[in-house]
């Protein structure tokens, strides 16, 4: 609950003090600095990279912006800030822009404390309302960030040379709080201008008012490095007005991009049928390879970037993909399938920007990129010498057919009766593993022999049969 300090008069004999709000952020990030404890929960990846450098900044007192391609967590970073500034600040009652009680700024406000003095209206502000956000954008105009004559105050009967008459855009009504431009670039550089003048100079026109509005904003900013020479560009002024300029970057590991797309996804439940929904460790790892592997394609634009959206999107598809096959076939667990990877086209091929000499052939690359992550996470966690046995068996004359319409319980016979399946597919599911997953196991061994050309395997649309090379 807000403190019960309702006049200015209580507020002074309290022992407040006001201070600015960078000032107010760095006290708080202190604390938690020296505490231990992170300056925001749920970033993973940039404890040793980013969060470096932003605790730097905070410290400092430095305006910021952001700098990364598309799904780099720069929009949460950004709204989590919020949680440094303290629960709750003092304004003047009925104030449009967060007036300080010992020094307004509007001319509401400092009428208000002319005519009433120790007993001037006190309201509290919560943090979450200190915070204002705008996409930029071409059609973005100065009376949205800074403000406009009201025409209905003037209807009213004020005079448009009344400084009431203003209707205050987002900047000042962010006053003593946090303001955040998503893809500045976007934003017209006449209005960037327009900006600049209410964060340095301290003063606007607006309509022919010459407003002094000396607001105490703290101003972050994001932005593509690829916009700095396609859609736009930050004017020099206003790029220098930040005091610091942080990258981000995508997760560097396939493991954390696996624990990012674990935390980021909701993967269906369905309780009323009784079908419970897995997803193994090993298809989780494809996707996340896959999303790294599309990050250094020559066929995929990297300009644009390859967002881990790519992969929260992918591995929903395949939990989904899953339980309806489950639905389907009547089964009560539905584990996810080398099969069910085809379901991944639907949510990858509009995530990934091809290259322009890749034009139509998005299927292709996709095709490719998935073949190659199976490939590389069948390599990394499956021993080779476990699967000889295996293509031993085929090259005696054993076949193996796959196929989504197969019941698990025909997949995971395959592992009893293949000599030496059985122990290659054990790393995978471990002792006590239902049918469902075996049966996954299985497909996985059998598709990373194939790409790894030790076995052969035929496509028909009623599923696959993998044979002998020979």
């Amino acid at each position: 609950m807000p403190p019960s300090i309702s006049t200015l008069g209580e507020l002074r004999a309290s022992g407040w003090v006001s201070r600015p709000v960078k000032a107010e952020i760095r006290a708080n990030a202190v604390a938690r600095v020296a505490a231990g404890q992170p300056l925001f929960e749920g970033v993973l990846g940039y404890e040793d990279t980013v969060m470096p450098q932003l605790e730097n900044a905070l410290l400092a007192g430095h305006d910021v912006i952001l700098l990364g391609e598309r799904g780099q967590a720069k929009t949460r970073m950004i709204r989590s800030l919020t949680g440094l500034l303290d629960e709750f600040l003092p304004i003047i009652a009925g104030s449009e822009i967060n007036d300080d009680p010992y020094h307004p700024v509007s001319r509401y406000a400092r009428n208000l404390i002319e005519e009433l003095g120790d007993e001037t209206p006190i309201a509290w502000v919560h943090r979450e309302d200190r915070f204002g956000e705008k996409l930029a954008t071409p059609d973005t105009s100065i009376a949205d960030l800074i403000g406009e004559v009201d025409p209905i105050k003037v209807a009213e009967g004020r005079y448009l040379s009344d400084e009431l008459t203003l209707h205050y855009g987002l900047v000042p009504r962010t006053n003593r709080g946090i303001f955040a431009i998503n893809e500045l670039p976007d934003l017209a550089e006449r209005i960037q201008v327009g900006l600049l003048n209410v964060l340095e100079e301290r003063d606007v026109q607006i309509r022919g008012h010459r407003v002094r509005l000396p607001l105490d904003v703290m101003l972050i900013a994001s932005a593509n490095p690829d916009d700095y020479t396609s859609r736009g560009r930050i004017i020099t002024p206003l790029k220098d007005r930040f005091g610091s300029q942080i990258r981000t970057h995508y997760p560097l590991t396939v493991e954390l991009e696996q624990q990012i797309m674990l935390a980021e996804a909701t993967p269906p439940v369905v309780g009323d049928s009784g079908v419970t929904v897995a997803v193994p460790e090993h298809l989780m790892r494809v996707v996340a390879e896959f999303s790294h592997l599309a990050r250094s394609s020559s066929h995929v634009n990297q300009r644009s970037g390859v967002s881990v959206r790519l992969s929260v999107a992918n591995y929903e598809a395949l939990a989904a993909n899953a339980l309806r096959r489950a639905l389907r076939s009547g089964e009560s667990e539905a584990v996810a399938r080398i099969d069910d990877l085809d379901a991944l086209a639907a949510t990858s091929i509009g995530k990934i920007e091809i290259e322009a000499l890749e034009d139509g052939r998005e299927g292709v690359v996709f095709e490719n990129l998935l073949r190659q992550a199976v490939l590389a996470t069948f390599r990394d966690l499956v021993d080779p010498s476990l699967t000889t046995p295996v293509v031993e068996a085929f090259e005696e004359g054993r076949v193996a057919h796959t196929g989504e319409g197969l019941p698990s319980a025909e997949l995971a016979a395959l592992a009893a009766e293949v000599p030496g399946l059985a122990d290659a597919v054990a790393p995978l599911v471990g002792p006590t593993a239902s049918e469902p997953a075996v049966a996954s196991a299985v497909e996985f061994v059998l598709e990373g022999l194939h790409l790894s050309r030790r076995l052969n395997k035929d496509e028909a649309s009623s599923g696959s049969t993998y044979r002998s090379r020979s």
